[in-house]
């Protein structure tokens, strides 16, 4: 359907977003695996920026502190949005 709207995007942002997304799971992994609750743990860390809610097995602490805490939370409300509210971002 063609409703007039260009779409574009920017190569480096879907890029940098892939990076992000797997860093994240990779950290979720390592968190689960120590019988964490991953999800509590990442949140810790994204609110505090305090790197001890990440444990340092499998190299977890050192991945999450290569990330900016501002392109993580940007990616994911990005990524909430376009999958629940795809109308809004044109």
């Amino acid at each position: 359907m063609r409703d007039g709207y260009t779409r574009t995007f920017s190569v480096e942002e879907e890029g940098r977003g892939m990076v992000v997304s797997r860093t994240l799971y990779e950290i979720y992994e390592l968190l689960h695996e120590k019988g964490y609750d991953p999800v509590s743990q990442i949140v810790g860390y994204l609110v505090t920026e305090d790197p001890t809610y990440i444990t340092a097995y499998g190299g977890a602490r050192a991945l999450v502190c290569k990330l900016d805490r501002y392109e993580v939370l940007k990616f994911l409300v990005s990524f909430y949005l376009k999958k629940n509210h795809k109308e809004i971002l044109k």
